[in-house]
């Protein structure tokens, strides 16, 4: 059913999973196959999903699961419903572990106020872009007053320094405002390229979009505006010591 790159695409994509929890980027399953181009990777992965054999979810970047191996991959004769279903397949995971209660039993009392319980939808790059979103399997408690404007909020885990000089530490909790109307200067949730997600500052030129790190150390990237789709804004932050 599957053409040699093909095959040798979701081979790729299985083992890396395996490994590092998340599936490899465009850029490395173009080197992987020998590609001289992302869009040869789009077709593959396109051709896989109407296959059965991947699901792309939507509006979570880098999170393919695999629903199904071929034999020669050591899946099953006939096909699961779901890739944890057969002993092939993965289900992406990108939230590690529980967060312990830091609480003293003798923590003196404080004023009640009201709060929301938020999804973590997984780890946002602050740095190189990462999958991104996950299935929002847990929840932070957040202050009323720290969500901003109408439509739905939801969290994610920073993972990387590149935004350290704007007070966003690795580890940190950021709460996002789902929406695609930022301005100049906002720190955003930017899908890059329809596949990869980072957490930068926004700023339009024309019709080029600029994802500027608060980090020296990092480059700013500079990109068509359709290659750049914005999800969210950062309206809080929440930090654990």
């Amino acid at each position: 059913m599957l053409t040699k790159k093909q095959l040798q695409l979701l081979e790729f994509i299985n083992t890396r999973m395996h490994r590092d929890g998340v599936p490899p980027s465009f850029d490395e399953m173009k080197e992987a196959l020998d590609l001289r181009s992302k869009s040869g990777i789009h077709r593959l992965i396109t051709a896989l999903e109407e296959r059965g054999f991947i699901r792309r979810l939507a509006h979570r970047a880098r999170a393919i699961e695999i629903v199904k191996l071929p034999e020669s991959l050591g899946g099953a004769p006939t096909a699961p419903t779901s890739a944890s279903a057969q002993s092939g397949g993965f289900t992406p995971r990108v939230i590690d572990g529980d967060r312990p209660d830091h609480t003293p039993p003798t923590a003196m009392g404080v004023e009640a106020v009201a709060a929301i319980n938020l999804p973590i939808m997984g780890k946002i790059a602050a740095g190189v872009p990462i999958e991104a979103i996950s299935d929002g399997a847990m929840n932070v408690a957040v202050p009323g007053s720290m969500l901003s404007g109408r439509g739905n909020h939801y969290a994610l885990e920073v993972k990387g320094e590149s935004m350290i000089e704007a007070g966003i530490n690795h580890g940190d909790i950021v709460v996002i405002r789902e929406t695609s109307q930022v301005s100049n200067g906002d720190i955003v949730v930017a899908m890059v390229e329809g596949y990869e997600t980072t957490l930068k500052r926004y700023q339009r030129q024309g019709d080029m979009i600029a994802l500027e790190a608060a980090n020296p150390a990092f480059k700013t990237r500079v990109l068509p505006a359709d290659q750049v789709e914005v999800q969210g804004k950062l309206v809080g932050l929440i930090r654990s010591y």
